[in-house]
């Protein structure tokens, strides 16, 4: 088993990819610790994949600190940080308020960087962190100027943080899905809006389907794991084809 032992700390770990990760990694044999915002399905992921579960949100810098000190206190150090915890949200570029674009950043980029930067004392060296970024940070889709500027921001920030911590041999890399089958999409929908928005993204795919939360998950693993060992700095597209045959 590839991470037997390591201490894997999933922020968002608690439903979609980042719980689909979860179960990967616990059937790898790490010692997991995850976050979410939702007490209910992060305690219910905690207790199916025997991990430690701490309440906290991506947006406020504060918790997430607090977060990982506790999980550094009661694991040790971490040798894998996901970073996937993230919010979406479509405005087109006339409607998009302050308080939308700053929801947005809040979470998907400020968010993420300052869990990634109160994580580096606590990471051992020679451990990898991946980050949940999107194909959106690329595609010109109309209505997605506030999330793919902040999953474009991610990216950029990742590639430096890769270069900045290569004396310490810590690998960064991304994991961009494309259209995804996970709750995010279904939440307050009918069955008969979910099969229309499921047909709709589909036929976006050059591979005619969505993934899968595993698929991306699965993507995720390979990058934390020594396999991937001289690979550092990447934005590995997940998205059956979407970037690069559509």
């Amino acid at each position: 088993m590839r991470f037997t032992d390591q201490c894997v700390v999933i922020l968002g770990g608690n439903a979609g990819i980042g719980l689909a990760a979860a179960r990967q990694f616990a059937a790898e044999g790490a010692r997991l610790a995850l976050t979410g915002r939702n007490p209910q399905t992060l305690h219910a992921a905690a207790k199916e994949c025997s991990a430690l579960a701490v309440r906290a949100d991506m947006g406020d810098v504060a918790q997430t600190h607090a977060a990982l000190a506790e999980i550094a206190e009661a694991l040790g150090g971490i040798d894998v940080l996901f970073v996937n915890a993230g919010v979406g949200g479509f405005a087109m570029v006339p409607e998009v308020t302050e308080t939308f674009w700053d929801e947005i950043h809040t979470v998907n980029l400020r968010g993420a960087f300052f869990a990634i930067q109160h994580a580096l004392p606590l990471l051992r060296d020679g451990g990898a962190i991946v980050i949940t970024g999107s194909i959106g940070s690329l595609a010109a889709v109309p209505g997605n100027v506030a999330y793919a500027a902040a999953k474009a921001g991610l990216r950029a920030m990742a590639r430096i943080v890769a270069k900045e911590l290569l004396p310490r041999r810590i690998r960064v890399n991304l994991i961009s899905p494309g259209p995804t089958d996970t709750d995010i999409f279904k939440r307050d929908a009918s069955a008969h809006d979910i099969a229309a928005m499921r047909d709709m993204l589909s036929a976006v795919v050059p591979m005619g389907r969505m993934g899968t939360a595993e698929e991306v998950a699965s993507a995720a693993l390979f990058l934390a794991s020594k396999e991937a060992s001289f690979i550092n700095g990447v934005d590995l597209y997940v998205d059956g084809g979407c970037l690069e045959l559509g």
